[in-house]
């Protein structure tokens, strides 16, 4: 099936015959599709084995992500982690990336804050991420917040109604449609944040039920 022709445009033939998500990296590394890549320390591309079955797609990496040069490794990644685990999610199993991989902020002093990627930018990022699906093929895809659902499955689709159901593109694997993990961070009400945590495993509990077929 090929998930990059219903995301992005065409891929070129030598990223389309990629065999491997480290020789797609490669290709990768050098892209100014559009320009993220002028402000960012690096390219931040997926990680995870080649035949993952479950694959995770954030927004865009965050200034540890940028820094690092991987994915999910600031504080929503480590709250990831956390809940992949309450859900019973085998972590090894599983491939983490971002719809847009370089980092967009806006400088404050020395502190960098995150910018929302538009929608210009995550189209054309979407080139990559249908490229690592095409490679995967995984059983599911995970699409943590609007910013991955918008990449995944189009401006139609919103979060807030679909938020816990796993839906069926065609042509595609499912896409289960939950929040980014970030946004319980943001949460100032402790009950809440507890609520909505709770709410997020339950959501990645059915991601869960795929690695059991």
């Amino acid at each position: 099936m090929n998930i990059a022709a219903n995301i992005g445009p065409a891929l070129t033939l030598d990223v389309a015959d990629a065999e491997s998500i480290a020789e797609l990296r490669r290709h990768a590394e050098g892209c100014t599709r559009c320009d993220l890549y002028r402000n960012a320390t690096q390219l931040v591309f997926g990680e995870g084995p080649d035949k993952a079955e479950i694959a995770l797609v954030g927004e865009q990496p965050g200034d540890r992500e940028d820094i690092t040069g991987r994915p999910f490794v600031g504080p929503a990644g480590h709250l990831l982690d956390h809940c992949l685990e309450e859900a019973g999610l085998d972590c090894q199993r599983c491939y983490v990336t971002n719809a847009v991989k370089h980092f967009k902020f806006t400088p404050r002093g020395k502190r960098r804050l995150h910018a929302k990627p538009n929608a210009g930018e995550i189209r054309r990022c979407a080139w990559w991420l249908g490229a690592e699906l095409n490679l995967l093929q995984p059983k599911l895809v995970v699409a943590l917040g609007a910013t991955a659902l918008y990449a995944l499955l189009g401006p139609k689709v919103k979060l807030t109604p679909e938020r816990g159901h796993i839906l069926q593109p065609t042509n595609r694997p499912p896409v289960l449609v939950t929040i980014h993990p970030s946004y319980l961070l943001r949460i100032r009400d402790e009950a809440e944040q507890h609520r909505q945590r709770r709410q997020f495993v339950s959501d990645l509990h059915k991601a869960a039920a795929f690695q059991l077929r």
